[in-house]
């Protein structure tokens, strides 16, 4: 064990304290391409899209939206040289584009994604990707025929904690991972009187994609055998969607437990375990970007001290890695197709949450799901 003054107390035992591994979790730009940007949607999560570019320093030069009065404010706001384009079309024409950033509802993307494949644009695509299947391994077909690459802003990825765990998983650390352990409560009852109160899996699709995302990286890109989920409204609440889900994800030697507790006003926490044949990483806070980190192995535990925070890291580092997989001519970690793998995890948990039985992610190839 390692020679330390300090010590972290777990029942009688004395564990000692030992320096955390340095690990790349820090989203990484690339060396030298600095293409210029069109954004196609200019909605409320835009706003945090044009925030993390800006910090980066890329150039975003044209933004469209149905609404001009809000492709005018994110220009004013964030991008003052940028044009202000009329149609998508006008974005995709624009001298110089080399990338967008399309912004949209999932269900008009597809066309839009098209557009820009054909026009010759490397697509980064909002999540969740796309609603069928299908639809998505077609369109990153039609991405690999024409030698662009395809992106989903899957921006959880690079959040300081979910990526010091992956990076950890990848290193070796932990060994073989037998669970992982998801548990959230929050305050999800804002979505009142909005669009997303039409959406009945509210939690389990637009929501939990991101944590059917970070399992799905956990475990290597394996798929689940088999999946159970059900949803529950809490008796308090006054929000259409129900607000309680919990899923249970068998894998071959493992197992994921995910539980959502969207209706809690007071003492919110977000909480990450994962186990392994050599090691436990836990990672908790009142909320996704305040979070401490602890790993435990037979030689102690360790505290890491991480930089950033969600929405800072993670929209900057999903874009970046897109630029790093076009300068290095790679397919991107966050690729259309290995987003695929997310949602088959997602589909099979929404149908299982409607029929009440286990699901075979993979064999529901769309979402079905039914809105209020």
């Amino acid at each position: 064990m390692a020679d330390v003054k300090d010590y972290a107390l777990r029942g009688k035992a004395k564990i000692p304290v030992i320096p955390a591994p340095k690990l790349k979790y820090l989203p990484r730009k690339p060396k030298a391409y600095s293409p210029k940007i069109g954004l196609i949607g200019a909605g409320g999560i835009t706003e945090f899209h044009l925030k993390a570019y800006r910090k980066a320093g890329l150039e975003v030069v044209a933004i469209c939206d149905i609404d001009p009065k809000r492709a005018r404010a994110r220009k004013k706001e964030f991008y003052p040289k940028a044009k202000v384009c009329q149609t998508h079309h006008e974005v995709l024409a624009t001298k110089g584009v080399e990338v967008v950033d399309i912004a949209t509802h999932p269900a008009e993307r597809v066309a839009l994604i098209e557009d820009a494949i054909a026009a010759g644009k490397h697509v980064f695509s909002q999540k969740p990707f796309v609603l069928d299947l299908d639809v998505g391994e077609r369109l990153c077909d039609l991405a690999d025929a024409a030698g662009v690459k395809l992106a989903v802003n899957q921006n959880g990825r690079w959040a300081p904690h979910f990526s010091y765990i992956h990076q950890a998983i990848l290193s070796g650390v932990l060994g073989q991972v037998s669970s992982l352990d998801f548990v959230m409560q929050w305050d999800h009852t804002w979505t009142k009187g909005t669009p997303f109160e039409k959406i009945y899996h509210l939690i389990l699709y637009d929501f939990a994609i991101h944590w059917f995302d970070i399992a799905t990286q956990f475990m290597g890109g394996e798929s689940p055998e088999k999946v159970y989920a059900s949803v529950q409204r809490t008796r308090t609440q006054d929000v259409a969607p129900p607000m309680l889900a919990q899923v249970v994800a068998d894998y071959k030697g493992a197992q994921a437990r995910l539980l959502f507790s969207a209706d809690c006003a007071y003492g919110p926490e977000d909480r990450t375990v994962v186990c392994g044949s050599q090691g436990t990483i836990r990672s908790s806070g009142p909320n996704v970007d305040k979070q401490q980190v602890e790993l435990w192995t037979e030689d102690g535990v360790a505290y890491p001290k991480l930089s950033g925070m969600w929405f800072d890291n993670g929209f900057r580092g999903t874009m970046l890695e897109l630029l790093c997989a076009i300068e290095e001519d790679r397919e991107p970690t966050n690729s259309g197709r290995n987003n695929l793998k997310s949602l088959e995890f997602c589909f099979a948990a929404v149908k299982s949450a409607d029929t009440g039985r286990p699901q075979k992610p993979g064999k529901v190839r769309t979402l079905g799901s039914k809105t209020l």
